[in-house]
């Protein structure tokens, strides 16, 4: 063989049976064979083999089993991130004249999603509170009503929503059920008969804010539904992604207690602070969802929200008075983060929309990354003294 024809053609290297690696490779190969054509067109190929990265790829295939079962659901879909998964699992089971049950306490980009993007498809929205079981109830007996989209945990507020009676209602009248679990974590809620699980693999579960994901979790039915869909869309994840979704999520359990931790004494120090009207973290025990939370998941995560004693100039010098805290609109990962809540999350909302959403000048919401919980009070207490003292 000519050493031109040999680069192309590389050797390869087979390890001897029963010698593996400890971590799992990354395959960055988009295309995969067969030794013939034959061999490749078995129902064992077709079902478990691999073609073309669009389709599958062995490395998120990995990630997808393991999503799945930590979410105890059959299979899942992962994608290029959170909003891919949520578009995947709306897109797939609406049609023109169906219409999509969303809530004024949801994260904004769904909101965008429903109101701007899937009005060009002919699908109608309405928009409840997701503490309005009649206002649920109610929409649910429409005929055109297919489909609810809700949180647990919602973002930004940390409202919780009842899951069982939201479900019980749902199935009652054969609309589909969408959870974005991305709060909640891969680890809860799996107790539920949720359709559909999407999940922002950005966040808790990569935990280091250096990759994007989303992941769609269901039964095989669903799964099977949506995966002619996702290969359409072009929304597949890149292997190199999962490969250090899969390197986060060895330390996600590590990761979610401590977040957890020491976002309930973040949360216990801003309650006793002059400066602040109220906290929302179902971690705290006088939170009004805190029995239910505690039903629900145990552990509340890394994430809060507060309402200054202040407008909006003072709130947004409050938030530029912090060091450690760092001001962007994600969560989960290692560092903390800050946010205006308005001016981030209630753009697209009118003030009476922001009002019954709980969003004032003054909400402001924080990630709580893996500091020691001392020096991130000390950050909060040194700008609170600067913006009002």
């Amino acid at each position: 063989m000519k050493k031109e024809t040999r680069v192309t053609h590389q050797p390869a290297v087979d390890l001897p049976d029963g010698n593996r690696s400890v971590v799992g490779p990354v395959y960055r190969s988009v295309k995969f064979t067969f030794p013939t054509i034959q061999s490749g067109m078995t129902a064992e190929a077709r079902r478990d083999g691999f073609d073309y990265t669009r389709d599958s790829n062995p490395t998120t295939r990995q990630l997808e089993c393991l999503s799945a079962e930590l979410q105890g659901r059959d299979d899942a879909i992962c994608v290029a991130s959170g909003m891919a998964a949520v578009w995947l699992s709306v897109v797939a089971n609406l049609s023109a004249g169906d219409r999509i049950i969303i809530f004024v306490e949801c994260y904004r980009p769904i909101r965008t999603l429903v109101r701007e993007r899937l009005k060009h498809f002919g699908i109608n929205y309405s928009m409840l509170s997701v503490h309005d079981h009649a206002s649920i109830a109610k929409e649910f007996v429409a005929e055109d009503t297919k489909l609810l989209i809700f949180e647990a945990p919602t973002n930004p507020m940390l409202q919780v929503p009842d899951i069982s009676a939201i479900v019980t209602l749902a199935k009652q009248h054969g609309v589909t059920t969408v959870l974005d679990n991305t709060f909640g974590g891969l680890h809860n809620h799996g107790q539920y008969e949720i359709d559909y699980y999407v999940h922002s693999l950005t966040k808790y579960a990569s935990g280091h804010g250096d990759v994007m994901g989303g992941a769609v979790i269901a039964n095989e039915a669903n799964i099977r539904k949506l995966k002619p869909w996702a290969v359409n869309m072009g929304s597949t994840m890149d292997p190199g992604a999962a490969f250090l979704i899969l390197r986060g999520l060895r330390t996600y359990y590590l990761r979610y207690r401590r977040h957890s931790e020491t976002a309930l004494v973040i949360a216990e120090f801003l309650q006793g602070n002059a400066h602040v009207k109220r906290v929302f973290y179902p971690g705290l025990t006088n939170d009004p969802g805190h029995a239910l939370a505690q039903q629900q998941m145990g552990e509340c995560g890394g994430v809060l929200s507060f309402d200054l004693d202040a407008d909006r100039e003072q709130t947004w010098a409050f938030i530029d008075a912090l060091d450690l805290f760092l001001t962007t609109s994600s969560v989960g990962s290692t560092e903390s983060l800050v946010a205006p809540v308005k001016l981030y999350f209630a753009r697209d909302l009118s003030e009476e929309e922001a009002a019954r959403a709980g969003i004032n000048d003054g909400t402001v919401r924080l990630s709580v990354g893996l500091e020691h919980p001392d020096d991130l009070t000390a950050d909060l207490e040194q700008a609170f003294a600067k913006t009002f003292e």
